[in-house]
């Protein structure tokens, strides 16, 4: 539970940081939508994965960082990406929803998904020899 309620205050400042960075791309450079979307969300992935990497997950034994950003990125990036993607196609696309909207619910609904794979696959604990099956 604590662990649940750290990623979230880390992804609580990452809706700001992705929120704000599609605002500027969408209205500022006046990109598409879903190009705007799509950068936003790579740059929240980098910024959640150093809060994690610092906080969330600070306390598991680590191998490189390297290693563990490029499984972020590939894991939890590429699912929050398509998931927002999808999502903002289906919400702004077809139904209409504002944007800055849209985007906020497909945040929502990627959380869970991200925060099981960053807790069991990018950041887990390595297992020990001990805990290994003996033959």
């Amino acid at each position: 539970m604590k662990r649940w309620l750290k990623f979230n205050a880390v992804g609580g400042i990452g809706i700001v940081v992705q929120l704000t960075a599609l605002a500027g791309l969408k209205s500022g450079l006046h990109l598409n939508y879903l190009w705007a979307t799509a950068l936003a969300v790579e740059t929240v992935v980098l910024h959640n994965f150093l809060w994690h990497e610092r906080f969330t997950w600070a306390d598991r034994s680590r191998s490189s960082g390297w290693i563990r950003l490029a499984k972020f990125n590939l894991t939890t990036g590429m699912l929050s990406i398509l998931g927002n993607l999808a999502a903002m196609q289906l919400l702004v696309g077809q139904w209409g929803v504002p944007y800055l909207v849209a985007n906020g619910i497909t945040i929502a609904a990627c959380s869970i998904l991200t925060f099981l794979v960053s807790d069991r696959f990018v950041f887990a604990s390595p297992v020990n020899a001990s805990e290994t099956c003996q033959e």
